[in-house]
């Protein structure tokens, strides 16, 4: 039997066409049962849609600051749907450590960097000032700590001395499509171990 995907978004949601495509091939062990929105205008909303896939928006403006009745909320949301797994796929809110032992072991992450390296936000921009020789991406299951959970699958390009943040980023981006749903297949299999 399929495991029930939620797909948490904040955004343009890349990451998670890359997920729907995917699952719908008919060998795939994952299904994606819903989307979820913290921002009611974005894009990926509507992408997910035209797939046909279920969407919710649970907007944390909302809630006035309160993380606590937010998180209830998506969880309710997650447990209605028979959510079985969730993918973190440019949800740009930090999760509590509640929310995230509710869903421990289930929850999955990509990030643009190769983990531990470049934690956090502006990645592509750090690697170069970094000097780094690759760069990459990862999937990890998410802990409390950001950034920080085991490594499920971890990719990495050469970065190019005429390189800017732009076009690492874009390069990095197809690294995230292919891993992403690579990772999810083998967690959907049971094929990963913590």
């Amino acid at each position: 039997m399929k495991k029930r995907v939620a797909i948490l978004i904040s955004g343009r949601g890349s990451n998670m066409t890359a997920l729907i495509e995917a699952a719908s091939a008919q060998d795939y062990p994952a299904e994606i049962a819903l989307v979820v929105s913290n921002r009611p205008q974005a894009a990926g909303l509507d992408r997910a849609r035209s797939f046909g896939i279920p969407t919710a928006v649970i907007d944390h403006t909302q809630f006035g600051g309160d993380r606590a009745a937010f998180e209830q909320a998506l969880d309710q949301a997650l447990r209605d749907h028979k959510i079985d797994l969730v993918c973190l796929a440019g949800f740009m809110r930090l999760l509590t450590p509640w929310f995230v032992q509710r869903w421990s072991e289930r929850m999955l992450n990509i990030h643009p960097s190769l983990l531990p390296h470049f934690k956090g936000l502006d990645t592509h921009r750090r690697a170069l000032e970094a000097g780094a020789e690759r760069h990459g991406a990862t999937v990890h299951f998410v802990v409390a700590e950001m950034d920080a959970g085991p490594i499920v699958a971890q990719e990495s390009i050469a970065v190019h001395a005429d390189d800017t943040e732009e076009t690492l980023a874009a390069r990095v981006l197809e690294l995230e499509h292919r891993i992403y749903p690579r990772a999810l297949r083998a967690v959907a299999q049971g094929r990963t171990t913590i």
